[in-house]
């Protein structure tokens, strides 16, 4: 299957607001898309999460990538479309999903950690890959695996990543990232939001400036 490509953006950053409540859904992802996050992940084990990513389409413009992690099933795919999700994240392989999304239009990332996993994520048509925890695997261990994936895969680390590391990442060539409480945590306010949104993109443009 064709890979669906990320669209461009000047950030490749996803905010994933794993229990983002549905009330609070227009603040938040308003904060963000301001600031200039404009990829937004509502994973599914957060409260009535198609009901948030659903009002975070309608209200984001048009060039935002709104979808859904911790995507399991298939039937969760196509609700997820029909909300009008367009990025698809799962936390493993399974190859269905992954086709089943990409044949709906999505972006998908999956999420992987050894060769195997990245392999079969490529073989399956993800559009990227979401090494996860990269804590755990670090700059080094990404950049050992990136060496045999497909060059036109995108590669983002997730997990145990914040501004405190892109420096780290940025020696390795990883531009891309899925950042979690680092820029939310359930109960935190839109201002506070859209401050650690901005500090965020301030490292980012220090660190990355020179390459965009």
């Amino acid at each position: 299957m064709e890979r669906i490509p990320l669209p461009p953006m000047k950030y490749p950053l996803v905010a994933i607001l794993r229990g983002l409540k549905p009330e609070e859904t227009e603040s938040v992802v308003g904060a963000l898309v301001e600031t200039g996050i404009t990829a937004i992940e509502i994973p599914l084990n957060s409260p009535d999460p198609f009901r948030s990513i659903e009002t975070a389409v309608k209200m984001a413009p048009a060039g935002c990538l709104i979808g859904a992690g911790t995507v399991l099933t298939t039937a969760q795919v196509d609700q997820l479309a029909d909300v009008g999700g367009r990025l698809m994240v799962s936390p493993n392989v399974e190859p269905a999903v992954i086709r089943l999304a990409a044949a709906r239009g999505m972006v998908t990332m999956p999420g992987v950690f050894t060769p195997t996993e990245a392999l079969a994520a490529a073989s399956a048509g993800a559009s990227g890959l979401k090494f996860f925890p990269a804590s755990v695997l670090g700059p080094a261990g990404i950049q050992a695996i990136r060496a045999v994936l497909p060059k036109d895969i995108e590669i983002a680390a997730v997990g145990g990543v914040s501004e405190a590391n892109f420096a780290e990442y940025a020696k390795v060539g990883i531009r891309s990232f899925g950042l979690g409480s680092s820029l939310y945590k359930p109960g935190m306010s839109a201002a506070e939001v859209r401050q650690r949104a901005a500090a965020t993109l301030a490292t980012y443009d220090t660190v990355y400036g020179g390459e965009r």
